[in-house]
C-alpha cells in the first residue's frame, strides 16, 4: 500500500514548541502502524483525518505548470503550528500522513504532453493515481471520519468523489451512492473524457454516476471551452456563476453566490472543492492576476461547513515553488487558515466571540 503514515515524533518535528504555548502539532492525533492504520482510524475519537496528495502528474497531463506536489509538506507544517486553543484544539484531527507517487512521478518527469504518445502515456499514469487515492480514501470514509486531502492537481476529485460516495454507501445503487459538489474554481474542470488529466475530474465522477449535482463558484468567462459551456447551460444537475457576475456586472455578490451555490447541492452529501487558482496572484498552477481574496474563499469554506452535510474538503492546485522565493508561505498559511475554517465551521467552538 503506498502510504506513508506519519508518527508523533514527526509531527512534533515539523512543530514549532515554545514556553506556555500549546500548537495544533502538540494535539493532533496519529495511527500507530501503516499495519493497523484502519483500525487506528476506527477507534480513533478524532473527526477529522488530514491526508496529502503530492503529486501533479494530473496538471502536467493537462498541459499545465506542475508544483502542486509542493504544498502538502508545507501546509501541514502551517496547521500544526497553529495555536491549541479554545477555538480549536488540536485533538479533533488525526494526520494520516501522505500518499506515495513517487515512482509515478518519476515516469512523469520524462514525459513531454505535446507529444500525442506521451500525453497519452501521462494520462495513464493519472490513472494509477486514481486507484492509490480511490483505496485510502474509501477506508478513511469506511472508518466514520471526515476527510481533508490537500493536494496535488484538481484531477484528484475524480478519485475522492468515487472513494467517497462507495464508502458512505457500500452496496447501494448508483443512484444511492452518488454525492454532490461545490467546487470555487476559475475553471470547470469539466473537460470531455480524453483520457484521465486535471480538467476532468467532476466530469468523469459524473459520468460514472457517483457525482450527482455540481456548482462551480466563480467560473472565468475567459476559461471556458464552448462545448463544456453548453454542456453546463442545459444540464439540469450542472450549475454555476461566473466570476464576472460577481465582480464586473453586478449581478450578484460573493455571499448571495456561495448561498446559491449551497442551495443547488444541498440536498444530499455534498463534497467542499476549492481550486487555488482563484485566489488572486496566488502560487498555483494556473495563477491569475484577477481572483477572488483569500477572505472570500475563508467565507466561502466557512459558510459551506455550516450549511452542508459536508463529505469531504478538498484544497487543490497550490504550488508554493512556483513562488520562486522560499520564504513566501502564502500558500501554505492560506491552506491552513481554509483548513481551519473548515473544521470550526463543522464543530464551533465552546467560547466564539
Amino acid at each position: 500500500m503506498k502510504l506513508q503514515t506519519y508518527s508523533e515524533d514527526y509531527i512534533l518535528s515539523l512543530t514549532s514548541v515554545r514556553d506556555n504555548e500549546v500548537k495544533l502539532g502538540e494535539r493532533v492525533l496519529t495511527v500507530s502502524s501503516i499495519n493497523t492504520f484502519f483500525e487506528d482510524l476506527v477507534n480513533s475519537p478524532a473527526r477529522f483525518v488530514l491526508l496529502g496528495l503530492p503529486e501533479d502528474i494530473g496538471v502536467k497531463a493537462n498541459f499545465g505548470r506542475t508544483g502542486a506536489r509542493s504544498a502538502w509538506t508545507q501546509a501541514l507544517k502551517s496547521f500544526l503550528n497553529v495555536q491549541s486553543n479554545d477555538y480549536l484544539s488540536g485533538s479533533e484531527t488525526l494526520v494520516l500522513g501522505h500518499i506515495d507517487f513517487a515512482d509515478l512521478l518519476e515516469q512523469a518527469e520524462k514525459l513531454n504532453p505535446l507529444f500525442e504518445e506521451q500525453a497519452t502515456q501521462l494520462r495513464n499514469l493519472v490513472e494509477e493515481v486514481d486507484k492509490r487515492v480511490i483505496k485510502i480514501v474509501k477506508l478513511i470514509v469506511k472508518a466514520g471520519k471526515l476527510p481533508i486531502i490537500i493536494g496535488g492537481g484538481h484531477n484528484n476529485s475524480y478519485p475522492i468523489i468515487k472513494a467517497v460516495a462507495e464508502g458512505l454507501h457500500e452496496g447501494g445503487s448508483s443512484a444511492e451512492k452518488a454525492i454532490n459538489c461545490i467546487n470555487l474554481d476559475p475553471h470547470s474542470d469539466f473537460r470531455p473524457l480524453e483520457g484521465r488529466h486535471s480538467g476532468n475530474g467532476f466530469s468523469y465522477a459524473h459520468n460514472e454516476g457517483v457525482l450527482k449535482r455540481y456548482f462551480i463558484l466563480g467560473i472565468h468567462q475567459n476559461y471556458q471551452p464552448q462545448e463544456v459551456l453548453s454542456v453546463l447551460k442545459t444540464h439540469p444537475d450542472l450549475g454555476y456563476i461566473t466570476f464576472e457576475s460577481i465582480t464586473l456586472l453586478d449581478k450578484t455578490d460573493f455571499g448571495s453566490a456561495v448561498m446559491d451555490g449551497i442551495n443547488f447541492v444541498k440536498d444530499r452529501p455534498a463534497g467542499i472543492e476549492i481550486d487555488m487558482d482563484a485566489l488572486t496572484m496566488m502560487p498555483s498552477s494556473a495563477e491569475t492576476p484577477s481572483g477572488f481574496l483569500v477572505n472570500n474563499a475563508r467565507q466561502y469554506i466557512h459558510r459551506a461547513g455550516c450549511l452542508l452535510d459536508p463529505a469531504y474538503l478538498h484544497i487543490a492546485e497550490g504550488a508554493p515553488s512556483l513562488s520562486g522565493n522560499p520564504e513566501d508561505n502564502r500558500v501554505a498559511k492560506t491552506i491552513a487558515y481554509l483548513i481551519t475554517d473548515f473544521m470550526k465551521a463543522i464543530r464551533p467552538p465552546a467560547k466564539s466571540k
